[in-house]
This record gives structure tokens, sequence and C-alpha cells, in this order.
């Protein structure tokens, strides 16, 4: 279901940024929500397949990284705390639970996120998503 709004209604009216985003973070294009935005697991295509919109501006670089050890640090500290209280659990059983866990969430988490900060990307028109590139203030 591919938007039909013309190219030049969407450069000089908003766009809306939670839509973009859900969008992303379902690993579509934050255009259209059609066309899968990865071509490999964190590389993106450089336009979308089904609409077309550039997406090749993308900067997101480590900012996606960040949030996922934001949340995924947070969600197992607070089990990892949890578990000490209900169980009496050896450092190696400790190990044996929190290191998969760790690893299996970030890596189930980072391109979900990525998609996400790409389709805030779109909808805020930066790095050359609006069709100008960005360039340094001059003072």
């Amino acid at each position: 279901m591919v938007d039909h709004v013309t190219n030049e209604f969407r450069q000089t009216h908003g766009r809306p940024a939670v839509p973009a985003m859900l969008r992303g973070l379902r690993c579509r294009c934050p255009n259209c929500g059609e066309g899968r935005l990865f071509r490999a697991f964190l590389k993106t295509h450089d336009a979308c397949p089904v609409c077309h919109e550039e997406l090749h501006h993308q900067r997101a670089d480590d900012f996606p990284a960040y949030i996922v050890v934001l949340i995924v640090g947070h969600i197992v500290v607070g089990a990892f705390m949890g578990f000490e209280l209900m169980f009496e659990l050896s450092t190696w059983q400790h190990l044996a639970i929190w290191i998969p866990v760790t690893i299996i969430a970030a890596v189930a988490l980072i391109q979900p996120i990525k998609g996400a900060v790409i389709g805030l990307q779109w909808a805020l028109r930066m790095h050359g998503f609006g069709g100008i590139e960005d360039r340094p203030e001059e003072h």
C-alpha cells in the first residue's frame, strides 16, 4: 500500500515522525511502509525497492547501539538483581544465564532500533532526506 502523495507535497509539508519510526521499527521504508529497509543485517538499501525513496542519506552511526545498550542493560541488570533476590545461584550459573540473554537481546534489538532511528531522520529531513545536504553553520 504505497503512499500516493506527490513528492512536492512531502517537500512542503511535515512528515509525521511516529509513523515513520514505527515503519522503521518494522524494518520497512519510512516513506511507504512497504519496501524492506535493509538489504543485509544492518546495511540499508540505497533506495526503497517499492517507492524508490532514497535511503542512502541515513547516518544512524552509533546511536542505535547506544539505545540498545541502554535498553538491554536496564533489562538484564534488573532481571539479574531480581534473580539474585529470589534464587541462590553461583557465579557460573549467573554467567550461563545472563551472557546469552544479553547477546540475544542485543542482536534482536539492533536492527529494529536502527530502522526507527532512520525513520526519525527521514521524518525530520536530516542528513539530506529533505533534498538539501547538511552543511555546517557559518558564523
